[in-house]
C-alpha cells in the first residue's frame, strides 16, 4: 500500500518551511509538499575575479549547490525520484522564479513544462485555484533575476576588494551604494544649513466671549516677514482693531490611501508604531506564512513583497458587503489606485485574506505586536474602499489698518473611511461663524522672532519612501539594504533617525571620486529598468551584461591601478622617524597611529590611557594598583607596575579590616589565601607592619 501511494504521488515545493502543513491540507491526499528554504544553489566564486561566470562565453554563469543546502537536495532528490510529478510552487516573484528553474536543473526536469503554481495568498481558494490554472516556468522573469545576480557580484567583488584595499570599508554594492549616498547627501546638507530669519505675527480678539487668534496675511506685496525692519514697519500699520472683510466657506473632499504596498507598509509601521524596517518585514512574512486560528493553519494576508497597489474584484465586492454590513452603504467607495514607477498590477496590495477574519477576532492567536501590524494592513486595505471624508472649510479675512489676518477652520461634515482608519491626527479645527463688516478690538499682539531649523536626519521609513520614488532597488530589498548599512556599520540610528558614520562618509567620498556614475541614483534606477525590460522581453540579457561589464571593469582596473597606496585620513602631524604625515589606521584592536609610509617605516603610536586608579597600592611590589579591562570588556583590578609586577584581583574582592596599624595609623587588612593569611598594613611599602592572623567566628 505504502509503494503505490508512493507512485501516484506528486510533490510539491515550495519556498518556507511554514508554508507546507497549511497547503498540504488545502491540497489533500496524493500530494507531498516540501519546502527548499529559498535558494539552493548561487553563483560559485571560480573564474576571472571570483565571479562565477565565463566572461568569454556571453557571461555563462556557473552555479554551485550552496554548502548548508545538500541535505535538502538530497530529501528533494529522492522525493521526487518516487513522485509522479513534480510541481513548483515557489513564492510569486523574480527571485521565487529563478528558484524554481533552478530546482529543475538540480532535478533534471524540463523548464517548459514542469508546472509552476502562482499564488498570492496562502488560501484553500486560493491553491485550489492555482492547481486548476498551473502555467509554466517564465524564462524572462528567471533572465532578469540572472542578469541582476550576475551586476550584483560583479560590483560587489570588484568595488568591495578595491575599497577594503584602499580605505579598509567591507563591501560596496550597486543598490547599497546608491542608498547610502542618498543618506550623506542629506547629511551633508544639514551639516552646511545656514538658519535664515523670520517673524511670527499674530493677534488675538475676543468672540463670543472667547479668545480667538488671526495669523499676519499680508501687508500690500508682503506675504512673509522676513526681519526686524519688516515685523516693526508690520506693527506700525495696525490699528486698534480688526475688521471682517471676506468671508469664504467650501466643503473639501479627503480621500483614503490606497492600500498597503511593500515600501508603505514599512513607512506606515515605522510612523505609527516605530518598528524598524527589518521588524516590520519579519512579521508581515509571519502573517503572510500563516498562524494558527484555533484548528486551522491560515495565511492571514497576501504576498508582502509588491509595488503594487491593486485590488482584485473579488476582494473589492467583498469589503463592500462588510461595509455596508458593519457601518452602512453610504460608507462605500471606489477602488483607490496609485500609480508607481514600475509596478506590476496583476500583482494585488497587501490586504487581508479575508474580511470577516476583523483584528479584534483574531488578537489571541497573535503576539502583540503581529497583531498590530496585521490591524493597520486590515484597516487601510478596507478604508481604501470606502467613501471619503467631507470637511467644511471657512477662511475668514481681517484687516487691521492695511494690514491682513487670516482665521482658519474646519469641521468634519463626515467621517467617512476615518470611521475606521486615522493614522494621522485629525486637523479639525471648529470656529464660530463671522459676518463681513463685523469688528473686534485686538487685546494683544504676539509676533516672535524666528530662525529656520535644519531638516531631520533620514527616518528608515524615508529612507524607503526615497529608495521607492528614486527606484532604487525593489520591494524585496528595501530592508535587507539599510540592514546590510547597518551591519557594515556606514549608518547609525539615534531615537529612530538615521546618519551616516565617519567610515559611511569615507566610503561615499570615495565612490563619489572614483565610481561617481555607479553610485549616481539615475544610474541605479536605470539599471532596475533594464533589469524590467528583460522581465518583459523587450531587450537581450546579453546586450545588457556586456554594456555593464565593459564600462565598470574598464574604470574599476583604471582606479585599482592609479591608487596605489590605502587612502588614510591624515592628524596633521609627522612621523619623528622619517618625516612622512602620520595617518589614522585600523586593525582588528581598535584605531591607532602610524606613518603612511608603512613598511618603509613602521612607526606607530597608541592613543594615551586614560588611568583610573583604585586607591590602594599593589600588596607584593607597593605600585598603585589600577583598573583595567579583558579582551571582553570586563573591568578587573591589576598592579600598574605590569609587567614587572603581574599581581591581579578581581574587582569585586573582599578587603577585610581588622584594625588600626600601630606604627603609622593604617589599616591593619587580612592579606595571603588560605592558611598563609596574614594581617599587613594598608599603607605597605611605606609601613612594612606584619602581624599573626587568628580567624575567629567573627571575622
Amino acid at each position: 500500500m505504502h509503494l503505490y501511494y508512493c507512485a501516484i504521488m506528486k510533490l510539491v515545493i515550495v519556498e518556507s518551511p511554514n508554508k507546507c502543513h497549511t497547503i498540504s491540507r488545502y491540497l489533500g491526499n496524493g500530494y507531498k509538499v516540501l519546502a527548499s528554504t529559498g535558494h539552493l544553489r548561487d553563483l560559485s566564486t571560480s573564474g576571472k575575479g571570483g565571479f562565477g561566470i565565463d566572461v568569454e562565453n556571453d557571461f555563462k554563469p556557473k552555479y554551485n549547490i550552496i554548502s548548508s543546502k545538500y541535505k535538502i537536495v538530497n530529501e528533494l532528490k529522492a522525493a521526487a525520484k518516487n513522485a509522479s510529478e513534480v510541481i513548483l510552487a515557489t513564492d510569486p516573484d523574480r527571485e521565487g522564479e529563478a528558484i524554481a528553474w533552478h530546482i529543475t536543473q538540480i532535478l533534471g526536469l524540463d523548464p517548459k513544462t514542469t508546472k509552476r503554481l502562482e499564488f498570492h495568498e496562502i488560501t484553500r481558494a486560493s491553491i485550489e485555484e492555482a492547481i486548476l490554472h498551473p502555467r509554466t516556468i517564465d524564462m524572462n522573469l528567471v533572465n532578469s533575476q540572472e542578469t541582476r545576480r550576475i551586476i550584483d557580484r560583479v560590483i560587489g567583488f570588484r568595488l568591495t576588494s578595491i575599497i577594503s584595499k584602499k580605505i579598509n570599508s567591507r563591501s560596496a554594492g550597486r543598490v547599497q551604494s546608491a542608498t547610502l549616498k542618498l543618506i550623506y547627501n542629506h547629511d551633508e546638507e544639514i551639516a552646511n544649513f545656514v538658519p535664515e530669519e523670520y517673524w511670527n505675527l499674530s493677534v488675538d480678539f475676543l468672540k463670543d466671549g472667547k479668545k480667538t487668534s488671526a495669523n499676519f496675511l499680508s501687508y500690500k506685496d508682503l506675504k512673509s516677514i522676513k526681519s526686524k525692519k519688516d515685523d516693526d514697519l508690520i506693527l506700525s500699520k495696525l490699528s486698534k482693531s480688526l475688521k471682517v472683510v471676506d468671508v469664504k466657506a467650501s466643503y473639501k473632499m479627503v480621500e483614503s490611501k490606497p492600500a498597503f504596498t511593500t515600501s508603505t507598509l514599512q513607512q506606515e509601521a515605522f510612523n505609527v508604531y516605530h518598528f524598524p524596517t527589518k521588524k516590520t518585514a519579519s512579521l508581515a512574512q509571519m502573517l503572510y506564512e500563516g498562524v494558527n486560528i484555533g484548528s486551522e493553519h491560515v495565511g492571514l494576508i497576501t504576498y508582502i513583497r509588491t509595488d503594487s497597489t491593486y485590488l482584485s474584484d473579488t476582494y473589492v465586492e467583498r469589503a463592500h458587503a462588510y461595509i455596508e454590513e458593519k457601518f452602512g452603504k453610504e460608507y462605500l467607495g471606489k477602488r483607490k489606485l496609485a500609480k508607481v514607477a514600475g509596478a506590476q498590477n496583476a500583482h494585488e496590495a497587501i490586504r487581508p485574506t479575508s474580511n470577516h477574519r476583523t483584528p479584534e477576532s483574531v488578537r489571541p492567536y497573535l503576539k502583540p505586536d503581529m497583531y498590530k501590524l496585521y490591524k493597520l494592513i486590515y484597516e487601510r486595505a478596507v478604508a481604501s474602499v470606502m467613501a471619503p471624508q467631507k470637511q467644511s472649510v471657512a477662511t475668514i479675512t481681517l484687516r487691521s489698518g492695511d494690514v491682513d489676518f487670516e482665521v482658519k477652520g474646519t469641521k468634519v461634515v463626515f467621517d467617512g473611511y476615518a470611521r475606521l482608519y486615522r493614522s494621522e491626527p485629525s486637523d479639525e479645527n471648529i470656529i464660530p461663524l463671522f459676518k463681513v463688516g463685523e469688528e473686534f478690538e485686538i487685546t494683544n499682539i504676539n509676533n516672535t522672532q524666528e530662525f529656520t531649523k535644519a531638516p531631520l536626519p533620514y527616518s528608515e521609513a524615508k529612507i524607503v519612501k526615497l529608495m521607492e520614488e528614486k527606484n532604487i532597488g525593489r520591494p524585496s530589498t528595501y530592508s535587507s539594504t539599510i540592514s546590510t548599512l547597518f551591519e557594515r556599520q556606514y549608518i547609525e540610528s539615534k531615537a529612530g533617525l538615521v546618519s551616516t558614520t565617519e567610515q559611511g562618509k569615507r566610503t561615499t567620498v570615495f565612490l563619489d571620486e572614483y565610481f561617481p556614475k555607479l553610485i549616481d541614483v539615475k544610474y541605479t534606477a536605470n539599471m532596475e529598468n533594464e533589469l524590467d525590460k528583460i522581465q518583459a522581453g523587450e531587450v537581450e540579457k546579453l546586450d545588457v551584461l556586456t554594456g555593464f561589464y565593459t564600462s565598470f571593469m574598464k574604470q574599476a582596473d583604471t582606479v585599482s591601478k592609479t591608487i596605489n597606496k590605502k587612502l588614510m585620513v591624515e592628524i596633521g602631524r609627522n612621523c619623528p622617524i622619517c618625516g612622512q604625515p602620520l595617518v589614522m589606521k585600523k586593525s582588528k584592536f581598535g584605531e591607532f597611529i602610524g606613518c603612511s609610509n608603512f613598511p618603509t617605516c613602521t612607526y606607530c603610536e597608541k592613543e594615551p590611557e586614560q588611568v583610573e586608579y583604585v586607591g590602594r597600592n599593589c600588596p607584593i611590589c607597593g605600585e598603585p594598583l589600577v583598573y583595567r579591562r579583558n579582551k571582553k570588556n570586563k573591568k578587573f583590578i591589576a598592579c600598574s607596575g605590569f609587567p614587572k609586577c603581574e599581581y591581579v584581583e578581581k574587582e569585586e574582592t573582599k578587603v577585610t579590616v581588622i584594625k588600626k596599624c600601630p606604627e603609622c595609623g593604617g589599616d591593619l587588612i587580612v592579606r595571603g589565601r588560605g592558611k598563609k593569611k596574614f594581617l599587613g598594613c594598608s599603607n605597605y611599602p611605606n609601613c612594612k607592619h606584619i602581624e599573626q592572623y587568628k580567624e575567629t567566628k567573627a571575622n
